[in-house]
């Protein structure tokens, strides 16, 4: 009797909450907005067949657990009020939301009820999650919506290559497979593109995807069974990791464990100039002194940790047997300093821009206000971005009159601000200190900046410049159109048609070694026409120079049209100067500026035998943002007899000694036209 009394109130109980489990809401989050991370962002809410926000008012870090949870996260490591994320559209769906923590569900928080709210969508509230998963977690699509609209992402990703091909070191082609669940699954092929290969291949760091032998793959997908991962992917081919693509319509598998007509995906990707192709030994590695840039200086490098340079450690400035394929790279942490607590960005359309706001110390107390954009620049907005840890800059404004900044922050607060690029924040820079002086830049024309995750870097052949210089003397009847375009020195203006001008010749190629294309600031309606239409009017100075530093040879501004003349290995071109095209230099390409294009000099007709140096700068305006301005400065050694001139010692970045070592007397001969 007392045993099935016991049975009846727990079968009375499990009704109870049965019944309360089903009148609770079913709700679906997703993470969305002006964001970089997968793991943050926007929170939003589908409820009642719409997608809506959730007001920031009395949100709390135990309810961003909740949701990063509930999303398949480990925990949130914090909450963001008044829509920093960007602001939402339709309805606010969730408002006075109090969470204890421990609830399973939004769903199951206390709030004021669906739909019912008082805010604004200025109010939306973003969480940042824990980037690591719950082991086992599986999202549940509980709602009618299409796949395609929600945030959830893959998460481990191999390429499994197929057993012929194991030795292969590096792994570059095979079967790409998703671990979920603690079981490794295939991706059906059937909704999978190009676009996706280049992203999976990118993530492995190789330069791009390329054809394989479908019957091989196909042959042996027939033999074994297979276990498909339940949904389609969709790149756009800009990610950096599959993990950033969206999800694409879910796959059902058929009983035979086919996916409709498709068959495991299976990517090749390029290996890239690192790795040559082997028949007995796979992939090995390639050792090619033409890839690489400019000499080896330090070999067997070892330090205590306690140098303050580089150069303070043991070295072997002896580089015998080592090649670019060797080169040391580094990441560095920037170490927390709260830097980014006393600057913002305020206005933008996404976090990422807006007017800079400085936090600054006023008759005793702490206020926010503007920074003087007199002489503000490119170099000024590289720093406000690294100190912001938003990366680099893109565009630096001297006008933010369209971003609605803090009313309570329109006060100039630092003025003549100059930096030198190297600054972990912009006090660091110089300024003025406490005397503001800004007759041109405030109000509305306060600093603003732009920034952005990746940006190019470009880097000249040095070598090349070094092999390809010579002098030639070219009358001035075949020299007017470079007259124009003041190419040559003002003296040139008084020589008759029948004088001669000496000039310094040199092919110029130009590499672009970073993160993203390198594209012009300028627009189609701003180009000029010189012969071609060029994108850049200031794009290189050339310059010959004292040992002091003086230039004896009038520096010659010119203007390029940016284009991709050659690319690495795997990498298409997309750049074009003919018919008007696009303009610009690809990752991975370089643009060549051969020695007989008019322009491509330095009128040293007056200049005196001697010891120079010969420089050449690109991108010397900072007009685009570039991941490192320092290599943008190739200097040589040279010696002028008056007749015949040497060239040596090209090196990229840093500072040339005054003092000359023994030039190689190697000569060249002058040419004439």
């Amino acid at each position: 009797m007392v045993v099935s009394l016991a049975l009846c109130i727990f079968s009375l109980l499990a009704l109870v909450q049965a019944q309360s489990e089903s009148q609770q809401p079913k709700i679906q989050l997703r993470l969305v907005g002006d964001k970089r991370k997968h793991y943050e962002g926007r929170l939003e809410v589908f409820y009642n067949n719409e997608w809506g926000t959730i007001c920031d008012d009395d949100f709390s870090i135990e309810a961003a657990h909740v949701a990063c949870r509930e999303l398949g996260f480990l925990a949130a490591v914090a909450w963001s009020p008044s829509a920093k994320f960007g602001q939402g559209q339709g309805r606010i769906w969730l408002d006075n939301v109090h969470c204890t923590g421990r609830e399973k569900s939004l769903a199951d928080c206390p709030s004021n009820g669906f739909g019912v709210s008082d805010c604004r969508h200025s109010e939306d509230v973003g969480v940042v999650c824990n980037q690591k998963r719950i082991p086992g977690h599986r999202f549940i699509n509980t709602m009618s919506n299409d796949v395609e609209t929600l945030e959830e992402r893959v998460e481990e990703i191999r390429i499994r290559p197929i057993s012929s091909h194991l030795k292969r070191i590096p792994i570059t082609e095979g079967y790409v497979e998703i671990k979920e669940r603690g079981k490794w699954r295939q991706i059906c092929d059937e909704e999978w593109t190009p676009l996706n290969s280049r992203v999976v291949c990118g993530m492995y760091g190789f330069p791009g995807e390329r054809n394989y032998n479908n019957k091989v793959y196909k042959s042996l997908s027939m033999r074994k069974k297979k276990n498909y991962w339940g949904f389609s992917v969709n790149c756009t081919g800009n990610e950096a990791h599959l993990s950033s693509c969206r999800l694409g319509k879910t796959l059902e598998p058929k009983r035979n464990g086919t996916c409709g007509r498709g068959l495991p995906v299976v990517v090749s990707c390029v290996p890239g100039r690192a790795f040559a192709p082997s028949p007995s030994t796979g992939f090995r590695k390639a050792y090619r002194p033409e890839v690489g840039m400019g000499p080896v200086h330090m070999n067997e490098v070892e330090c205590s940790g306690f140098e303050k340079s580089l150069t303070d450690c043991y070295f072997n400035n002896d580089a015998l047997g080592c090649s670019h394929e060797e080169d040391a790279a580094v990441r560095c942490n920037i170490p927390a300093m709260g830097f980014q607590k006393r600057i913002r960005l305020s206005g933008g359309r996404n976090p990422y821009e807006g007017r800079v706001e400085v936090l600054t110390e006023k008759n005793g107390s702490l206020v926010w206000g503007t920074v003087c954009s007199e002489n503000w620049g490119m170099i000024e907005a590289m720093v406000v971005c690294r100190q912001l840890g938003l990366g680099f800059a893109s565009h630096a404004f001297q006008e933010t009159w369209y971003w609605a900044g803090d009313a309570n922050a329109d006060n100039i607060v630092m003025s003549g601000v100059r930096c030198s690029g190297t600054e972990m924040s912009l006090p660091q820079c110089l300024h003025h200190g406490k005397h503001i002086s800004c007759p041109k830049g405030g109000g509305r024309f306060a600093a603003g900046v732009s920034c952005s995750d990746t940006a190019p870097d470009l880097v000249l052949n040095a070598p090349l410049v070094e092999q390809t210089t010579y002098l030639e003397d070219r009358p001035m009847y075949a020299l007017q159109c470079a007259l124009e375009e003041n190419c040559l020195s003002s003296t040139a203006k008084k020589n008759d048609h029948g004088s001669y001008r000496r000039l310094l010749r040199f092919s110029s190629q130009i590499h672009n070694v970073g993160q993203s294309d390198f594209r012009p600031k300028l627009g189609y309606h701003a180009w000029t026409w010189h012969e071609h239409y060029h994108s850049i009017e200031v794009f290189t100075h050339y310059d010959l120079l004292s040992l002091n530093g003086t230039k004896v040879a009038e520096g010659h501004k010119a203007s390029f049209c940016l284009e991709d003349t050659q690319c690495d290995e795997g990498i298409q071109k997309r750049y074009l100067c003919a018919n008007f095209g696009e303009q610009g230099i690809t990752v991975g390409c370089w643009d060549t500026y051969r020695h007989d294009i008019d322009c491509q000099w330095i009128d040293i007709t007056d200049v005196k035998p001697g010891d120079y140096i010969f420089q050449v700068v690109i991108n010397p305006n900072y007009d685009v943002a570039e991941t490192d301005y320092t290599n943008n400065v190739m200097k040589c050694k040279c010696r002028y007899d008056g007749y015949r001139i040497w060239t040596y010692q090209c090196q990229i970045g840093g500072s040339r000694s005054s003092d000359m070592d023994e030039y190689p007397g190697m000569s060249n001969q002058l040419h004439f036209r």
